[in-house]
Protein backbone atom coordinates (compact mmCIF):
# COMPACT_ATOMS: atom_id res chain seq x y z
CA UNK A 1 0.00 0.00 0.00
CA UNK A 2 1.43 3.43 -0.97
CA UNK A 3 2.28 5.95 2.17
CA UNK A 4 0.36 8.85 2.17
CA UNK A 5 2.07 12.03 1.43
CA UNK A 6 2.74 15.84 2.24
CA UNK A 7 3.44 17.75 -0.98
CA UNK A 8 5.93 20.76 0.00
CA UNK A 9 5.94 23.81 -2.54
CA UNK A 10 7.36 26.84 -1.71
CA UNK A 11 9.60 29.77 -3.52
CA UNK A 12 11.84 31.44 -1.33
CA UNK A 13 12.64 29.03 0.79
CA UNK A 14 14.85 26.47 1.10
CA UNK A 15 12.26 23.02 0.58
CA UNK A 16 14.56 21.02 2.68
CA UNK A 17 14.18 22.78 6.08
CA UNK A 18 10.37 21.99 5.58
CA UNK A 19 11.15 18.38 5.24
CA UNK A 20 13.68 17.66 7.58
CA UNK A 21 10.51 19.26 10.13
CA UNK A 22 7.66 17.42 8.69
CA UNK A 23 10.25 13.63 8.47
CA UNK A 24 10.69 14.41 12.37
CA UNK A 25 7.16 14.44 12.81
CA UNK A 26 5.17 12.40 10.80
CA UNK A 27 5.30 8.79 8.97
CA UNK A 28 3.91 10.54 5.72
CA UNK A 29 6.38 11.13 3.32
CA UNK A 30 7.11 14.60 2.17
CA UNK A 31 7.92 15.24 -1.13
CA UNK A 32 8.88 18.57 -2.78
CA UNK A 33 7.19 16.96 -6.42
CA UNK A 34 4.20 14.94 -7.56
CA UNK A 35 5.12 11.12 -8.49
CA UNK A 36 3.98 12.10 -11.39
CA UNK A 37 1.04 13.66 -12.89
CA UNK A 38 -1.81 12.86 -11.04
CA UNK A 39 -0.38 11.57 -8.24
CA UNK A 40 -3.03 9.69 -5.84
CA UNK A 41 -0.64 9.41 -2.81
CA UNK A 42 -0.53 13.06 -1.80
CA UNK A 43 -3.43 13.85 0.88
CA UNK A 44 -1.99 17.32 2.11
CA UNK A 45 -0.10 20.51 0.92
CA UNK A 46 2.07 22.88 2.29
CA UNK A 47 3.25 25.93 0.43
CA UNK A 48 4.22 29.14 -0.25
CA UNK A 49 4.49 30.87 -3.48
CA UNK A 50 3.99 27.00 -5.69
CA UNK A 51 4.72 26.50 -8.59
CA UNK A 52 2.16 26.90 -10.80
CA UNK A 53 -0.51 23.80 -11.82
CA UNK A 54 1.07 21.66 -9.42
CA UNK A 55 -2.28 21.55 -6.87
CA UNK A 56 -4.84 20.58 -9.57
CA UNK A 57 -3.40 17.05 -10.77
CA UNK A 58 -3.50 15.93 -7.45
CA UNK A 59 -6.91 14.01 -7.13
CA UNK A 60 -6.55 12.68 -4.01
CA UNK A 61 -5.89 16.49 -2.13
CA UNK A 62 -7.67 16.53 1.25
CA UNK A 63 -6.22 20.44 2.04
CA UNK A 64 -3.80 23.14 1.14
CA UNK A 65 -1.43 24.99 4.43
CA UNK A 66 -0.03 27.83 3.91
CA UNK A 67 3.33 28.42 5.48
CA UNK A 68 2.35 32.46 6.13
CA UNK A 69 -0.30 34.42 7.22
CA UNK A 70 -0.98 35.77 4.01
CA UNK A 71 -2.70 33.43 1.59
CA UNK A 72 -3.10 35.33 -1.26
CA UNK A 73 0.17 33.87 -2.96
CA UNK A 74 -2.53 30.60 -3.23
CA UNK A 75 -5.13 32.31 -5.40
CA UNK A 76 -2.89 33.63 -8.12
CA UNK A 77 -2.80 30.41 -8.97
CA UNK A 78 -5.92 29.35 -11.17
CA UNK A 79 -5.83 25.95 -10.98
CA UNK A 80 -6.02 25.72 -7.36
CA UNK A 81 -8.34 22.94 -6.60
CA UNK A 82 -11.47 23.41 -4.37
CA UNK A 83 -10.47 21.72 -1.32
CA UNK A 84 -9.81 23.37 2.14
CA UNK A 85 -7.42 26.09 2.71
CA UNK A 86 -5.63 26.66 6.37
CA UNK A 87 -4.17 29.70 6.93
CA UNK A 88 -1.10 29.33 9.58
CA UNK A 89 -1.81 30.58 13.23
CA UNK A 90 0.50 30.43 15.59
CA UNK A 91 1.42 32.21 18.41
CA UNK A 92 5.18 32.58 17.61
CA UNK A 93 4.25 34.40 14.28
CA UNK A 94 1.55 36.31 16.33
CA UNK A 95 4.44 37.59 18.61
CA UNK A 96 7.02 37.96 15.78
CA UNK A 97 4.30 40.04 14.34
CA UNK A 98 3.70 42.12 17.21
CA UNK A 99 7.44 42.83 18.02
CA UNK A 100 7.68 44.36 14.79
CA UNK A 101 4.85 46.75 14.91
CA UNK A 102 5.34 47.28 18.33
CA UNK A 103 9.48 48.27 17.62
CA UNK A 104 8.12 50.69 14.52
CA UNK A 105 6.12 52.55 16.42
CA UNK A 106 7.91 53.25 19.57
CA UNK A 107 11.27 54.24 17.38
CA UNK A 108 8.61 56.74 15.71
CA UNK A 109 7.65 57.75 19.07
CA UNK A 110 10.42 57.92 20.54
CA UNK A 111 12.17 60.57 17.94
CA UNK A 112 14.59 57.71 16.84
CA UNK A 113 15.57 59.12 13.11
CA UNK A 114 16.44 62.15 15.20
CA UNK A 115 18.49 60.81 17.68
CA UNK A 116 20.25 58.79 15.09
CA UNK A 117 20.74 61.86 12.78
CA UNK A 118 22.08 63.73 15.73
CA UNK A 119 24.48 60.95 17.00
CA UNK A 120 26.15 61.16 13.65
CA UNK A 121 25.98 65.15 13.62
CA UNK A 122 27.44 65.06 17.83
CA UNK A 123 24.43 67.17 18.17
CA UNK A 124 23.55 66.94 21.80
CA UNK A 125 19.62 67.70 21.95
CA UNK A 126 16.80 66.49 23.82
CA UNK A 127 13.64 66.94 21.55
CA UNK A 128 10.20 67.60 22.59
CA UNK A 129 8.69 63.76 23.49
CA UNK A 130 4.99 63.62 24.44
CA UNK A 131 3.36 60.64 26.56
CA UNK A 132 2.28 57.39 24.75
CA UNK A 133 -1.54 58.48 25.79
CA UNK A 134 -1.18 61.24 23.74
CA UNK A 135 -1.25 59.16 20.84
CA UNK A 136 -3.61 57.50 18.66
CA UNK A 137 -2.35 54.17 16.79
CA UNK A 138 -4.47 53.03 14.23
CA UNK A 139 -4.47 49.13 13.26
CA UNK A 140 -5.97 48.45 10.23
CA UNK A 141 -6.80 44.65 10.02
CA UNK A 142 -8.10 42.97 13.30
CA UNK A 143 -7.03 39.60 12.93
CA UNK A 144 -5.31 37.69 14.85
CA UNK A 145 -2.32 39.55 14.26
CA UNK A 146 -3.55 42.93 14.09
CA UNK A 147 -6.06 42.40 17.44
CA UNK A 148 -2.72 41.15 19.13
CA UNK A 149 -0.38 44.08 17.91
CA UNK A 150 -2.97 46.93 18.65
CA UNK A 151 -3.78 45.14 22.84
CA UNK A 152 0.07 45.09 23.02
CA UNK A 153 0.32 48.52 22.33
CA UNK A 154 -2.62 49.41 24.58
CA UNK A 155 -0.39 48.32 27.71
CA UNK A 156 2.30 50.68 26.72
CA UNK A 157 -0.28 53.74 27.12
CA UNK A 158 -0.93 54.51 23.29
CA UNK A 159 -4.82 54.90 22.46
CA UNK A 160 -5.56 52.41 20.00
CA UNK A 161 -8.05 52.37 17.43
CA UNK A 162 -8.97 49.42 15.19
CA UNK A 163 -10.91 49.26 11.61
CA UNK A 164 -11.67 46.28 9.63
CA UNK A 165 -13.88 45.59 6.63
CA UNK A 166 -17.25 44.04 8.98
CA UNK A 167 -17.64 45.11 12.42
CA UNK A 168 -15.95 43.55 15.42
CA UNK A 169 -15.50 44.34 19.10
CA UNK A 170 -12.27 43.86 20.75
CA UNK A 171 -12.20 45.07 24.18
CA UNK A 172 -9.06 48.17 24.20
CA UNK A 173 -9.36 48.94 20.92
CA UNK A 174 -11.97 51.32 19.90
CA UNK A 175 -13.29 49.51 16.72
CA UNK A 176 -14.08 51.51 13.24
CA UNK A 177 -15.60 49.18 9.94
CA UNK A 178 -16.62 49.30 6.72
CA UNK A 179 -15.81 51.96 3.78
CA UNK A 180 -18.43 54.06 5.06
CA UNK A 181 -15.92 54.95 8.31
CA UNK A 182 -12.87 54.16 7.06
CA UNK A 183 -12.05 58.52 6.57
CA UNK A 184 -13.02 59.14 9.83
CA UNK A 185 -10.78 56.02 11.15
CA UNK A 186 -7.59 56.96 9.08
CA UNK A 187 -8.20 60.95 10.14
CA UNK A 188 -8.10 59.83 14.21
CA UNK A 189 -4.99 58.24 13.47
CA UNK A 190 -1.44 59.43 14.57
CA UNK A 191 0.23 56.48 13.26
CA UNK A 192 -1.70 54.18 10.80
CA UNK A 193 -0.26 50.71 11.38
CA UNK A 194 -1.74 48.35 8.47
CA UNK A 195 -1.44 44.84 8.70
CA UNK A 196 -5.01 43.59 6.29
CA UNK A 197 -4.74 40.56 4.10
CA UNK A 198 -4.61 41.37 0.30
CA UNK A 199 -7.85 40.80 -1.50
CA UNK A 200 -9.60 41.98 -4.45
CA UNK A 201 -10.94 45.18 -2.39
CA UNK A 202 -7.94 46.06 -0.27
CA UNK A 203 -5.55 45.93 -3.71
CA UNK A 204 -3.85 49.48 -3.71
CA UNK A 205 -6.07 50.71 -0.72
CA UNK A 206 -3.01 52.87 1.10
CA UNK A 207 -3.01 55.19 -1.67
CA UNK A 208 -3.67 59.19 -2.47
CA UNK A 209 -6.76 59.19 -1.40
CA UNK A 210 -6.67 57.03 1.98
CA UNK A 211 -3.00 58.87 2.97
CA UNK A 212 -5.26 62.26 2.34
CA UNK A 213 -7.00 61.48 5.18
CA UNK A 214 -4.27 61.60 7.77
CA UNK A 215 -3.75 64.33 10.29
CA UNK A 216 -0.54 66.73 8.82
CA UNK A 217 0.33 68.11 12.09
CA UNK A 218 0.72 65.23 15.34
CA UNK A 219 2.24 65.32 19.00
CA UNK A 220 5.32 63.79 17.14
CA UNK A 221 5.08 66.19 14.42
CA UNK A 222 3.37 64.55 11.46
CA UNK A 223 1.49 61.18 10.62
CA UNK A 224 3.55 57.99 10.42
CA UNK A 225 2.81 54.85 8.53
CA UNK A 226 3.74 51.67 9.07
CA UNK A 227 2.65 48.45 6.81
CA UNK A 228 3.51 45.20 7.90
CA UNK A 229 1.25 43.56 6.15
CA UNK A 230 1.09 43.20 2.18
CA UNK A 231 2.77 45.11 -0.37
CA UNK A 232 0.10 45.32 -2.83
CA UNK A 233 -1.81 47.01 -0.58
CA UNK A 234 0.65 50.21 -1.24
CA UNK A 235 0.80 52.51 -4.18
CA UNK A 236 4.17 53.45 -3.40
CA UNK A 237 4.25 56.72 -5.58
CA UNK A 238 1.57 57.57 -3.95
CA UNK A 239 3.62 57.02 -0.39
CA UNK A 240 6.43 58.94 -1.61
CA UNK A 241 4.48 61.96 -2.78
CA UNK A 242 2.86 62.48 0.40
CA UNK A 243 6.33 61.92 2.35
CA UNK A 244 7.40 64.66 -0.28
CA UNK A 245 4.90 67.11 0.21
CA UNK A 246 5.48 66.32 3.95
CA UNK A 247 1.36 65.23 4.39
CA UNK A 248 3.16 62.41 5.93
CA UNK A 249 5.98 62.51 8.22
CA UNK A 250 7.81 59.00 7.56
CA UNK A 251 6.94 55.24 6.74
CA UNK A 252 8.14 52.16 8.04
CA UNK A 253 7.79 49.44 4.69
CA UNK A 254 8.55 45.43 5.47
CA UNK A 255 6.65 44.94 2.25
CA UNK A 256 6.77 45.90 -1.24
CA UNK A 257 5.12 46.06 -4.97
CA UNK A 258 7.85 44.28 -6.35
CA UNK A 259 9.84 42.23 -3.69
CA UNK A 260 12.49 41.71 -3.32
CA UNK A 261 12.19 45.69 -3.46
CA UNK A 262 14.22 47.02 -6.79
CA UNK A 263 17.78 48.58 -5.96
CA UNK A 264 16.55 51.52 -8.15
CA UNK A 265 13.69 51.95 -6.01
CA UNK A 266 13.21 55.83 -4.49
CA UNK A 267 12.83 54.12 -1.23
CA UNK A 268 16.07 52.88 -0.06
CA UNK A 269 17.47 55.95 0.28
CA UNK A 270 14.22 58.63 1.16
CA UNK A 271 15.64 59.70 4.87
CA UNK A 272 12.07 59.13 6.02
CA UNK A 273 11.57 55.41 4.84
CA UNK A 274 12.80 52.64 7.21
CA UNK A 275 12.04 49.59 4.75
CA UNK A 276 13.15 45.85 6.04
CA UNK A 277 12.92 43.23 3.76
CA UNK A 278 9.37 41.48 4.61
CA UNK A 279 10.82 40.38 7.70
CA UNK A 280 8.26 41.31 10.22
CA UNK A 281 7.09 37.90 11.19
CA UNK A 282 9.22 35.36 9.60
CA UNK A 283 7.88 31.56 9.47
CA UNK A 284 9.65 29.39 11.73
CA UNK A 285 9.45 25.47 10.66
CA UNK A 286 10.42 24.33 14.02
CA UNK A 287 7.35 25.93 15.73
CA UNK A 288 5.33 25.77 12.70
CA UNK A 289 5.49 22.62 11.60
CA UNK A 290 4.20 20.87 14.33
CA UNK A 291 0.60 22.80 14.32
CA UNK A 292 0.45 21.52 10.65
CA UNK A 293 0.95 17.75 11.42
CA UNK A 294 -1.47 17.77 14.57
CA UNK A 295 -4.46 19.45 12.19
CA UNK A 296 -3.50 16.66 9.44
CA UNK A 297 -3.38 14.08 11.82
CA UNK A 298 -6.91 15.22 13.23
CA UNK A 299 -8.72 15.79 9.90
CA UNK A 300 -7.83 12.58 9.40
CA UNK A 301 -9.21 11.10 12.52
CA UNK A 302 -12.29 13.36 11.50
CA UNK A 303 -12.46 16.45 13.57
CA UNK A 304 -12.82 19.99 11.49
CA UNK A 305 -9.70 22.15 10.01
CA UNK A 306 -9.49 24.76 12.20
CA UNK A 307 -8.36 28.74 10.36
CA UNK A 308 -9.98 28.13 7.65
CA UNK A 309 -9.69 30.58 4.55
CA UNK A 310 -13.35 31.74 3.35
CA UNK A 311 -13.05 31.75 -0.35
CA UNK A 312 -14.90 34.81 -0.95
CA UNK A 313 -13.37 37.14 1.27
CA UNK A 314 -10.12 35.97 -0.01
CA UNK A 315 -8.77 35.50 3.60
Amino acid sequence: MTKDKILVSVTGWEPSVWLDQFRTLTDRETVTEPDGPNDPSIRFAVVWKQRPGVLSKLPNLRAIFSIGAGVDHIFKDSGVPNVPIVRVVADDLTMRMSEYVVWQVLDHFRQGRIYRDQQNRKIWREPYQPAASDLVIGIMGLGVLGTDAGLKLGTLGFKVIGWSRTEKKVDGIACYHGEEQLPSFVGACDMLVVLLPLTPATHGIINAKLLGHMKKSTPIGGSVLINAGRGLLQVEADILAALNSGSLMAASLDVFQTEPLPRDSALWNHPRVTVTPHAAATSDPARLAPIMVRQMDEYDAGLPLANLVDRDAGY
